[in-house]
């Protein structure tokens, strides 16, 4: 009886740990999405470990009449490590990379500059994959009296600055995660 209720209790943790985790996962995969209205575009991306641990997805966006107005290659930020380090080891991004944020859950968060070599635009994505805030966020001259940049949401999108504006990315669109 004992080890019947351990396994249980064992499954139930094991269910409540994948039901946090929810949205990403760098051994999986993913599939992002990005919708213009009702456009939708859907490429596959299969996550793969780099030297942080990260995996990597891609983003492709579409305007409501399906054409496609931007491609993304992203590395996927996914614990609290790689969330606070973010691009800043970066030395720079291609004009169609970046990086998408995951959180557990849809909050307000905070974002800065912190030893960035260059600008970017921090888009900010709600749970039900609403695009709710976009910054435009210049490189800031030190690391002290940083500029905060917040939006609601449970991914963040960075990609390199401006790219929202040349590509037409604008707040009430859409971005689909799915496993």
């Amino acid at each position: 009886m004992a080890r019947r209720l351990f396994a249980v209790l064992v499954l139930a943790l094991l269910a409540a740990v994948a039901l946090v985790y929810v949205g990403f996962s760098p051994d999986t995969g993913a599939e992002v999405t990005v919708r213009d209205g009702g456009a939708q575009t859907t490429v596959d991306g299969t996550a793969t470990g780099n030297d942080s641990g990260a995996g990597n997805a891609s983003v492709r966006v579409a305007d409501d009449g399906g054409q496609i107005l931007g491609n993304v290659s992203v590395r996927i930020a996914d614990d609290p490590q790689e969330r606070y380090t973010g691009l800043s080891e970066t030395k720079s991004l291609g004009p169609n990379e970046g990086m998408l944020f995951v959180y557990p859950q849809e909050g307000s968060h905070t974002y800065v500059m912190r030893s960035m070599d260059f600008p970017i635009d921090i888009v900010f994505v709600g749970a039900n994959g609403t695009i709710t805030e976009i910054h435009h966020a210049p490189v800031e001259e030190d690391n002290e009296n940083l500029t905060g940049y917040t939006g609601r949401g449970k991914w963040v999108l960075e990609v390199p600055y401006n790219w929202t504006v040349e590509h037409n990315v604008t707040v009430g669109d859409e971005i689909d995660v799915e496993r």
